[in-house]
């Protein structure tokens, strides 16, 4: 089994963290508004359906 060596790890990892190409800050709040954007949609979707099966069941079952 070969030896950790806790230098070398992290010279590796700066090396790698080094090529990683970063979004920019416009990227950022463009995805992040987005996300929220169809968060919200999927929310309000499924609360419509989910009214639409208590209306059904409520009507199947007389409550």
């Amino acid at each position: 089994m070969a030896k950790i060596n806790p230098v070398q790890f992290s010279r590796e990892v700066r090396q790698e963290v080094a090529k990683v190409t970063w979004p920019s800050r416009r990227e950022t709040l463009i995805t992040t508004g987005l996300v929220l954007a169809l968060s919200s949609l999927a929310a309000v979707f499924f609360l419509v359906v989910d009214q639409i099966i208590q209306l059904a069941m409520s009507w199947i079952f007389g409550f």
